[in-house]
């Protein structure tokens, strides 16, 4: 088996020069109101906007940054977001980023919810969303393709990449998922390794579970208070992988099981909401504070859920670089970035089978993947038109 190339990763000064913050914060905050679909399509998007258009970071870079952020707890897209912005302005740009981000979908999502809590319903969007799905399919197709011929630059990186599909597709745990491959990826180097130098080269994974840690603050029932509300959602963005299915058992084993601050029906309507909204799915805490608590509590559930984000980035952000040092170390973050891309694959795949339900969003699809594909469109136009074209069809 031959020895994967060495790969030239450029320093983010050789790729672009200084850029402002107030760029940083209108980048994201475009991002934030228009970002519809769910993570993958987040950093679908992200993609596109950074590295295809604006050049802030080489694909090699991104590729590194998104590994790291499905090995972090919390939304990933968030999370790449933070990465980003610190990349490029610092803590400033780190604070900047996720904040212009969550944001848009923060403001909507309250006064959603502030409709909701008066009138006791949701708006009708079935027919936006009807043909914004396929759009977002499409855009993740397009992201996931040229992804993965950076990543997927040796024989042996590709066969790791679908093994991890695989492996995510049977319904092992996806943090499990990443560890294999990283551990396959690093194999060829290691066995050289052992044999050549006759040393052993070991890496610890040791997981000390944050729900041990922080999982008393909310496991018995209490009267509500913001700060109790506060610790939950802390403890929620602090633990929590996985998709908004994962999301919602947290939802439903705090706040309905325990705490009994809210009924299936709300809890339903929340996650509804946070599916409807561009953003982060996370924002679906900002509905649930709301409907607890009122203005305040949204704020708090907010930042609650949000905050672990900033901070697991803000430790991990400068360990990139040192893991890259290492050819061992490095070979395994290679496998976390394909196997990053399998799970992205995946969940394309399976959100696909739902999104692309007749005729007209077959077209749509298809449509919009040449577009993005062959003459390079903008995904934000796509979003716009797919969104009044669903409204007038399906009125």
């Amino acid at each position: 088996m031959s020895e994967p190339l060495p790969v030239t990763r450029p320093s983010l000064a050789q790729t672009v020069g200084e850029v402002s913050l107030k760029s940083v914060a209108l980048a994201f905050l475009k991002l934030g109101t228009i970002a519809f679909g769910g993570p993958a399509a987040h950093i679908a998007m992200m993609e596109d906007e950074f590295v295809s258009r604006r050049r802030w970071l080489t694909r090699e870079q991104f590729l590194d940054r998104l590994a790291a952020a499905n090995l972090l707890p919390g939304p990933s897209s968030t999370e790449m977001a933070i990465f980003i912005g610190y990349e490029k302005r610092g803590w400033p740009g780190l604070l900047v980023a996720g904040c212009t981000f969550i944001l848009p979908a923060a403001i909507m999502v309250g006064a959603i919810a502030w409709a909701y809590v008066r009138y006791g319903t949701l708006p009708q969007v079935n027919g936006v969303l009807y043909a914004l799905k396929p759009v977002v399919i499409a855009i993740v197709v397009q992201a996931f393709w040229k992804l993965g011929r950076t990543a997927a630059r040796t024989k042996w990186l590709a066969a790791v990449a679908i093994v991890a599909a695989v492996l995510y597709a049977t319904r092992v745990h996806e943090i499990l998922t990443l560890v294999i491959a990283a551990g396959l990826a690093a194999a060829p180097i290691t066995y050289r390794e052992l044999r050549t130098r006759g040393r052993v080269a070991s890496f610890l994974f040791a997981q000390i579970s944050p729900a041990r840690v922080l999982g008393g603050f909310a496991t018995a029932a209490a009267p509500f208070g913001l700060w109790r509300l506060f610790l939950v959602f802390a403890k929620i963005g602090a633990v929590l992988f996985g998709s908004g299915y994962v999301l919602l058992a947290f939802l439903r084993a705090d706040l309905v099981d325990r705490l009994h601050w809210l009924t299936e029906r709300q809890l339903l309507d929340s996650v509804a909401v946070g599916q409807i909204t561009p953003g982060p799915v996370f924002t679906t805490a900002t509905f649930i504070g709301y409907v607890i608590g009122g203005a305040p509590g949204a704020i708090a559930a907010t930042v609650g859920i949000f905050a672990p984000a900033f901070i697991f980035v803000a430790i991990s952000g400068f360990l990139i670089s040192r893991i890259r040092r290492s050819k061992i170390a490095s070979s395994m973050l290679d496998g976390v970035v394909v196997g990053s891309l399998a799970l992205m694959g995946v969940v394309a795949w399976q959100l696909g089978r739902a999104a692309i339900i007749d005729v007209p969003t077959l077209v749509i699809a298809i449509v919009s993947a040449v577009l993005l594909l062959t003459f390079r469109i903008n995904s934000s136009w796509l979003i716009v038109a797919a969104g009044v074209f669903g409204w007038l069809y399906r009125r």
